[in-house]
């Protein structure tokens, strides 16, 4: 039995990663900034403060812990939040789990962070990876690219546009790669981490079964809800600006310059096996009927945090 410490276990992949441990009989505990927001643990987590600004508040919720498993990230610069502002959180959260005494750390990067020269959210991903090397903790370091599943938001806000917008715009040809997992696979990943799995290797790639062009997985998603709807490339700059146009219809921010450039780059696919079993299509084929009923919000998930995600 182990004690695993998840930043947002009450979360997205969090969550995910705190049922399996549950299941198995390990003793979690989170440490959060929605301590309120509801969840299916019941007293089963023990709660801490995710308290970036009280390092030796951080220390007390991390002493006895055997692994920490870090999701903690925000997607986009926004007034409330900044990349500079997360390294800066996760450097102290890092140095926090040595200060701890903590065995292990199970970190969550990104896919190919070396090849986002210029992207704010793939150079802060990398510094955090070199930082991590640096510290003399047991450590991996999990790289997914986009996750499915419960809750997500890339697939679902794609079923979204095409159920209610006349017609989808893919940056370019669209012919770009990404290989989407389902963030259960994520999660189970992520235990195996936790266990220091003999032959895993210390840095994994988290990708899904199927490789799709960016332009055929939007067409076997209109396919699969139903729906018919001209797909067209547009330039990035011009989808740019027709998601800041809508950006005040949802509340929040779409899409960024970083992610289409990452995106277009093929930063959300990678060449290694894949460690997923889950295909996309047979899940969304099963999820078709509520599948983009509701729109994903990203910033509403950051505000109201004493709201449940499929409430957001």
């Amino acid at each position: 039995m182990k004690t695993v410490a998840i930043t947002g276990a009450f979360g997205y992949s969090g969550s995910a990663i705190a049922e399996l441990l549950l299941a198995r009989g390990d003793r979690v505990r989170t440490l959060t900034n929605s301590p309120n927001r509801p969840h299916p643990f019941g007293q089963t987590i023990e709660v801490h403060p995710l308290a970036f600004d009280d390092p030796p508040l951080l220390v007390a919720a991390l002493r006895g812990c055997d692994v920490l498993v870090n999701t903690y990230w925000v997607r986009f610069k926004h007034r409330l939040f900044s990349f500079e502002q997360a390294v800066r959180n996760t450097q102290r959260l890092l140095a926090a789990a040595r200060d701890a005494g903590v065995e292990r750390i199970v970190h969550t990067s990104i896919l190919k962070p070396e090849e986002g020269a210029g992207l704010a959210y793939y150079e802060g991903k990398l510094r955090l990876e070199k930082d991590l090397e640096a510290g003399g903790v047991s450590h991996a370091v999990l790289r997914p690219g986009v996750l499915f599943g419960r809750g997500d938001i890339l697939v679902n806000n794609i079923t979204w546009v095409l159920r209610h917008m006349p017609i989808f715009g893919v940056f370019g040809d669209g012919d770009y790669s990404l290989a989407p997992l389902h963030v259960e696979d994520f999660a189970a990943i992520a235990v195996r981490a936790i266990d220091a799995e003999p032959g895993l290797p210390r840095v994994i790639d988290c990708h899904g079964p199927q490789t799709f062009a960016y332009r055929e997985l939007v067409r076997q998603l209109a396919g699969i809800i139903g729906v018919r709807r001209p797909i067209v490339g547009v330039s990035p700059g011009l989808g740019l600006l027709v998601s800041k146009l809508l950006n005040p219809l949802v509340g929040d921010v779409i899409i960024t310059r970083e992610e289409i450039e990452g995106l277009m780059r093929g930063l959300l696919w990678s060449a290694a096996p894949s460690l997923g079993t889950t295909q996309l299509t047979l899940w969304a084929r099963a999820e078709r009927d509520s599948l983009g009923r509701r729109y994903a919000s990203e910033v509403g998930r950051r505000v109201k945090r004493d709201v449940a995600y499929e409430q957001i």
